[in-house]
């Protein structure tokens, strides 16, 4: 391609509106492609024994690997397969069992044709996806999902661009009825996504991550205020539990709290724990979720909280905690 001098009054901008208006007034068509076949589609997906199997070429092969993707993390287990890999081996990977969607704007892709008889043979249901009912694929199919739209937004009408968008959007459609049809929650979507933000707030528990055993910063209602501050100093999570020898709670001491005896003018070497600490406490339950604790923790102003049931002492957990984990 020959390099060419840009025009002094080329409009970038307007350039791009006209992009968006194009791909708008297709979507605004796609509308009426959301019909009988469309439902039966998501029936076929819904009852489904196996894998949904995306396939396509070129830009539409882009395509259905992000369709399979978003089904895959909506609850449709699905994966995607390269048609011309398929001819050569990955046609394997199908069985009967489960379902293909088929994706091509003209509806004659030649690598998906091929495929064809075999799928058939293999009795699996066959979805095509394409912008001609009556292009070879489409006549092949056993629901065909209409994507057609009126122009590409490329002023060639060469380069996939409307077509490719209105393919995007069918399938998020069907991801997310089928989404919607099973209930599927976020706590659903986090089990997808256990290495994400939204993964980590949804399933981490306080019990995951708080600090048990020996790592419990506490002492007894007997020892002296310069013991507690010790056993405070030694666990560095900025307070201590009291408690009994079985983990009874009997309150809490933070430095805060030491903060108030300074204020007070008090001798801190003839006080004992139990003239200056808070009684009770707040707690929470070890099956909390984590971004809960920590929610409860910057509401009340505090860096950490015990972990207990009812009055029975099980951990600690500080802000420190979650920031390792990743909650915040």
């Amino acid at each position: 391609m020959l390099q060419i001098d840009l025009a002094t009054d080329f409009d970038f901008q307007q350039a791009g509106k006209d992009v968006l208006h194009i791909e708008r007034e297709s979507l605004a068509q796609l509308d009426k492609y959301i019909n009988d076949d469309f439902s039966n589609a998501c029936r076929k997906i819904f009852h489904c024994a196996g894998k949904v199997i995306i396939m396509g070429m070129g830009k539409s092969g882009h395509i259905g690997k992000k369709i399979a993707a978003t089904f895959a993390s909506t609850g449709t287990p699905a994966f995607f397969v390269h048609p011309g890999e398929a001819s050569h081996g990955d046609l394997g990977m199908v069985t009967p069992k489960d379902i293909v969607i088929a994706i091509s704007n003209s509806g004659e892709s030649n690598e998906i044709l091929a495929l064809i008889p075999v799928l058939k043979r293999l009795k699996v249901p066959l979805i095509c996806m394409t912008g001609r009912p009556d292009s070879a694929m489409g006549k092949a199919a056993d629901i065909h999902l209409c994507i057609h739209v009126a122009q590409e937004a490329c002023p060639l009408g060469l380069a996939p661009t409307s077509s490719t968008t209105a393919t995007l959007v069918m399938g998020d459609a069907l991801a997310v009825a089928l989404l919607k049809a099973r209930g599927f929650t976020a706590e659903d979507f986090a089990l997808s996504h256990p290495g994400g933000a939204l993964g980590r707030k949804l399933l981490l528990r306080v019990s995951d991550i708080m600090h048990t055993g020996s790592e419990i910063p506490h002492v007894s209602k007997d020892a002296s205020l310069r013991d507690a501050l010790l056993e405070i100093t030694r666990k560095n999570m900025g307070m201590t539990v009291i408690c009994d020898d079985l983990m009874k709670i009997e309150g809490i001491f933070t430095d805060g709290d030491l903060r108030r005896v300074f204020d007070m003018g008090a001798d801190l070497h003839t006080l004992n724990i139990v003239d200056v600490m808070t009684a009770g406490g707040i707690r929470v339950r070890p099956g909390t979720l984590a971004v809960d604790a920590l929610n409860l923790m910057e509401s009340r102003h505090i860096t950490s909280v015990m972990v207990a049931d009812g009055d029975h002492l099980l951990g600690v957990i500080h802000m420190h905690d979650m920031l390792r984990a990743g909650v915040v």
